[in-house]
C-alpha cells in the first residue's frame, strides 16, 4: 500500500508501527522521524501535526480500496457494491488493527483531536461512494456522505474487536447498519418530498391569493369624436 521510497509513506508506515506498541499520546514527531530515518525538517515538509499522518493514512487506504474495487460493473445493486467496498476497506486496514486500535482508544478521550479528522473522514466515505457507483450529485449527496461515515464509525468500533479473520462480527454489523441506513435515507427522502410538495403548494396559494387581492382598474367611458 505505501511508496517505499517516498518519505511521506516512510513517516506514516512508521507512526503505524510505534503505534502497535505505544500509545499515540506518548509517540513524539521526533520519535516518528527517528523510526522512519527522516529528520524533522524532513517530516515538516510534509506535515503539519500527527493528526496530518492519520489523514494520510486514510488518504493511502482510500487509494488501496479504490484500486481494487475501480471496476464497477452494472451489475448488483448500489448497496451491495458499498457493501463490498467497505468490507476491502476493513481487509486492507486489516494490518494495521493493532496500531489503529490503541489510536481509537487514544482519540476516544480526546474530542477535539478527533474533530480535526472530520472532514478527511467524510472525503474518504465520498469516495467510497464513488466507488461502488453511487449518486453523488443533488442536494441528497451531502447526506449520503454523512450517513455512511456514520455507519462506518459504527462498524469501524466493531472491526476492532472483531478476533475472527472472516470478519463475521464486522459484515453482520455492516449488513445492520447499511440496513438502518436505507430505511433512514428512505424516510428522509419521503419527508423532503412531501414537505417541498406543501411549500410549492403554499407557493402558488400565495401566488393566486396576490393576483386576486389586485384591484380591478375603473371603466372609463369611451373618448369623445373628434371634431369635423
Amino acid at each position: 500500500m505505501f511508496d517505499e521510497f517516498s518519505k511521506r509513506s516512510k513517516a506514516v508506515r512508521a507512526a503505524l508501527d510505534l503505534a502497535q506498541v505505544r500509545d499515540w499520546g506518548d509517540i513524539a514527531l521526533a520519535d516518528i522521524a527517528q523510526k522512519a530515518g527522516l529528520d524533522l525538517g524532513d517530516l515538516r515538509a510534509e506535515f503539519s501535526c500527527k493528526s496530518d499522518i492519520l489523514r494520510a493514512f486514510q488518504v493511502e487506504v482510500d487509494k488501496d480500496v479504490l484500486a481494487k474495487t475501480k471496476q464497477v460493473g452494472p451489475g448488483g445493486s448500489v448497496r451491495d457494491r458499498l457493501f463490498d467496498t467497505m468490507m476491502t476497506r476493513f481487509e486492507v486496514m486489516g494490518p494495521y488493527k493493532p496500531a489503529l486500535k490503541r489510536i481509537a482508544c487514544y482519540l476516544r478521550r480526546r474530542p477535539g483531536e478527533v474533530s480535526l479528522l472530520a472532514c478527511s473522514t467524510l472525503a474518504s466515505q465520498y469516495w467510497m461512494l464513488a466507488g461502488s457507483g453511487a449518486k453523488l450529485g443533488g442536494a441528497g449527496a451531502a447526506v449520503r456522505v454523512a450517513g455512511l461515515a456514520a455507519v462506518y464509525s459504527r462498524v469501524f468500533r466493531a472491526w476492532l474487536d472483531d478476533p475472527s479473520p472472516s470478519l463475521d462480527r464486522t459484515m453482520a454489523a455492516l449488513d445492520r447498519a447499511l440496513n438502518n441506513g436505507e430505511r433512514m435515507l428512505a424516510t428522509m427522502d419521503t419527508t423532503c418530498k412531501t414537505v417541498s410538495r406543501v411549500l410549492c403548494g403554499l407557493r402558488e396559494w400565495k401566488r393566486k391569493a396576490r393576483a386576486s387581492s389586485k384591484p380591478t382598474p375603473p371603466e372609463t367611458d369611451p373618448a369623445p369624436a373628434a371634431n369635423i
